[in-house]
C-alpha cells in the first residue's frame, strides 16, 4: 500500500517537470529560431512475481519523463531590413566558429566585429563560409574593403547625328584612367566644311573640364581630332572607332560611333555606355540569391566572398539546444558541409530571420493533459492515505 504513495509520488514529479517543460516551449513563443521539445511520459516498471495462478505478473513503479525531442520542424521566415539577418529556406543550419569550437544555428542576426569578421550579434561566434576546395572557413572582410580601378576603354555612343546642323555636342562623359581617376568628357562632331572634304565627315574634338585634350601637356600641343565618316545615313565600318589618349596617364580610349545615324532632323546622339569605374569602397554586405558571401562597393561592383556553409545533419537527435538560438552537437554526430543551395540543406535567406516553432494550440492540449495527471496522481496519495488511515483505525477491533 505504500508503494502507491511513490507511484503517486513519481506522478507529481513527472507532470511537474511536464510543465516545466511546456512552460519552457510557451515562454519561447517569440525567441528566433527556437525549436519546441515534445512532452512525453513512459511507465517505469517493478520486478515480476508470481501471482495465485502461475503466470507472470509485472507491477509497475509508477511514471517518468521519457527523454524529449526537438521539433525541428522551421518557423516563420520573418522579412527585416538587415543584409545580415541570415535564415535558411530548407532543413540545414549555418556554422558557427570559434577556433576549434564549433555551434550551429537556424538564423541568426550578424555584425562585422573589429577584425572584420562576421559574427553573431552579441557573440563571438564567427559565420563560416567555404573556402575553394569546399572547407570551412571564417573569413574577415578586411582584406577586401577596397575594390581596385578599372580603366575606360570604350564609350558607345547610340541614336541620330543631325546632317543638317553642324555641330553636335554630347557632355558629361564619365570615364576614368588606369590609376581611378576620374574625368569628365565632352566630345564634339563637327561637320567638315573644308574645301574638297567629302561629304558626311565629321571632325570630332574631345574636351574634358579642364579644356581641350592635347595630345602633351604644353599649351602648344595638337588637339587630339579624329574624323569620323558616314556612308549615307550609317557610319563607315572601318571609320566609326576612333581612339583618344588622355594625356595625364595615358589612358587610351575607344569612342564607337558604330551605332550612330544620321538624318536630317535634330541630333540625338548620346553616350549610351561607357565601361571602367574607380576605386570602390566598402559599402554593403549581405547574401546573394545564390548563398554566396558578397560585398558591394561604392563604384557599383561587387565581389563574391565564397558560399556561406550549411550543415546537413543525417540525425537531429545528435543536437542539443543551448543558449541563443545555438546548438551543439555529440562528437559521434554524422554531418555533411555542403554549400546554399544543395537540396539536402535548402537556401540561405538575407534580410530574413526564423521565428520560433512553437505551435500554441498543440502546447495548451498538452498542458490540459498535464494538469489533469497530476491532479489524478494526488488523488492516488489522498486515497492511499485515507486506506492507510482506515488500516490503523481497525487496530484492537475483533
Amino acid at each position: 500500500m505504500f508503494g502507491s504513495i511513490y507511484i503517486g509520488l513519481s506522478g507529481l514529479a513527472a507532470y511537474s517537470r511536464g510543465l516545466q517543460q511546456i512552460s519552457n516551449n510557451v515562454a519561447n513563443l517569440n525567441s528566433q529560431g527556437f525549436k519546441g521539445s515534445t512532452v512525453s511520459f513512459e511507465n517505469i516498471l517493478g520486478a515480476n512475481s508470481r501471482s495465485n495462478n502461475g503466470y507472470g505478473s509485472t507491477t509497475g513503479n509508477g511514471v517518468q519523463n521519457a527523454p524529449g525531442r526537438l521539433d525541428f520542424a522551421a518557423g516563420e521566415l520573418r522579412q527585416t531590413d538587415r543584409d545580415l539577418d541570415l535564415a535558411i529556406q530548407g532543413g540545414g543550419l549555418l556554422m558557427l566558429m570559434r577556433g576549434d569550437d564549433v555551434m550551429y544555428t537556424r538564423t541568426g542576426s550578424f555584425d562585422i566585429d573589429k577584425n572584420g569578421f562576421i559574427v553573431l550579434s552579441g557573440t563571438d561566434w564567427r559565420l563560416a563560409t567555404l573556402d575553394a576546395s569546399g572547407q570551412p572557413q571564417s573569413l574577415s572582410v578586411d582584406v577586401s574593403r577596397t575594390n581596385p580601378p578599372k580603366p575606360t576603354t570604350k564609350v558607345t555612343f547610340t541614336d541620330f547625328i543631325s546632317s543638317s546642323d553642324p555641330t553636335a555636342t554630347v557632355g558629361n562623359i564619365t570615364v576614368f584612367d588606369k590609376t581611378g581617376g576620374k574625368h569628365v568628357w565632352t566630345v564634339t562632331a563637327t561637320k567638315d566644311t573644308s574645301p574638297g572634304a567629302v561629304s558626311g565627315t565629321y571632325n570630332v574634338t574631345v574636351s574634358d573640364i579642364n579644356g581641350v585634350l592635347k595630345t602633351g601637356t604644353d599649351a602648344t600641343a595638337t588637339t587630339q581630332t579624329k574624323q569620323l565618316k558616314f556612308i549615307g545615313t550609317v557610319a563607315d565600318p572601318s571609320n566609326s572607332k576612333l581612339d583618344f589618349t588622355d594625356p595625364g596617364s595615358g589612358t587610351v580610349i575607344t569612342l564607337d560611333f558604330s551605332a550612330v545615324q544620321t538624318f536630317s532632323g535634330t541630333s540625338t546622339i548620346r553616350a549610351g555606355t561607357a565601361d571602367g569605374y574607380g576605386v570602390g569602397t566598402f559599402a554593403t554586405l549581405g547574401v546573394n540569391d545564390t548563398g554566396q558571401l558578397e560585398i558591394g562597393y561604392s563604384n557599383e561592383q561587387k565581389q563574391q566572398l565564397g558560399s556561406v556553409a550549411i550543415v546537413d545533419f543525417r540525425d537531429t537527435t545528435d543536437l542539443t539546444q543551448e543558449s541563443s538560438g545555438l546548438f551543439s552537437a555529440r562528437d559521434t554526430a554524422m554531418r555533411d558541409i555542403l554549400p546554399s543551395g544543395d537540396v539536402r540543406v535548402g537556401k540561405v535567406q538575407s534580410r530574413r530571420l526564423e521565428a520560433s516553432n512553437v505551435d500554441l494550440t498543440l502546447e495548451f492540449s498538452d498542458l490540459i493533459l498535464v494538469q489533469r495527471g497530476f491532479q489524478a496522481s494526488s488523488q492516488i496519495i489522498s486515497a492511499t492515505n485515507d486506506m492507510i488511515q482506515q488500516l490503523f483505525g481497525i487496530r484492537g477491533q475483533g
